[in-house]
């Protein structure tokens, strides 16, 4: 974790909650979680199956509501920020990468990283080249121009991660991102996440249910029936 002073905070929750009904019966998934991440970190959030994680993440990134807290991004206060703006901040501060890779079939490697920059208004060329840049920060470069179905769930979960880089976001959230992938997959995409964190400073956080996978991470927290345990030794 880097030294100092709020300046290096990229990502600040307070008092997270977050209920669902069903039926007759509420479920109350998140029960007051608060968090920071500093830029640079690689943080990994553990937690089994149902134990809000993945609500979690979809809240600090902005793809859901809260029913009560803050979550402050870059500076940004997310759920203070205009309804209609959302997509448009999402698109230029976040990342992210899910465990199904949602490469688009129809277009080639290349192709599927430029998307959200063209979504952002790059002309095809800028965001072609810069599609190039990515790839080649994540290790891709010889195999752009074959399409998802061509490549491996280790390559396809490269793609994803250099997508998600793409606008050069102030944080990549993965939610299970070797979910689908080998155990030798899960470990070099690991070692991706933290060179890309050690080496280049990106801020990445991962939620996961899998201690191996959590153990690369530079720190890890613990979410227990929709509280945060602590950090993990």
């Amino acid at each position: 974790m880097s030294s100092g002073g709020i300046a290096d905070v990229v990502l600040a929750a307070h008092d997270i909650r977050r209920s669902f009904q069903t039926g007759p019966e509420r479920l109350d998934v998140l029960r007051g979680i608060s968090l920071e991440v500093r830029r640079g970190e690689l943080v990994a959030i553990l937690g089994p199956s149902g134990s809000g994680k993945s609500t979690l993440l979809h809240i600090l990134g902005g793809l859901d509501r809260p029913d009560s807290g803050r979550v402050i991004l870059d500076s940004i206060d997310i759920f203070g920020y205009p309804q209609s703006r959302l997509p448009e901040l999402r698109a230029r501060k976040v990342g992210f990468v899910f465990q199904f890779h949602h490469l688009l079939a129809e277009f080639t490697v290349l192709e599927n990283v430029a998307i959200p920059l063209l979504v952002t208004g790059r002309t095809k060329a800028q965001a072609l080249a810069r599609a190039g840049e990515v790839l080649s920060e994540v290790g891709f470069t010889s195999r752009m121009r074959h399409r998802p179905a061509e490549l491996s769930g280790g390559e396809r979960a490269k793609v994803a991660l250099a997508r998600a880089l793409a606008n050069d976001p102030a944080i990549v959230f993965a939610d299970e991102p070797t979910g689908n992938l080998d155990a030798v997959s899960s470990a070099g995409l690991m070692e991706l996440f933290a060179h890309l964190s050690g080496e280049k400073g990106r801020t990445i956080l991962v939620v996961t249910h899998n201690q191996l996978v959590a153990e690369r991470s530079g720190r890890r927290l613990h979410i227990e029936e929709g509280r945060l345990r602590g950090e993990v030794v």
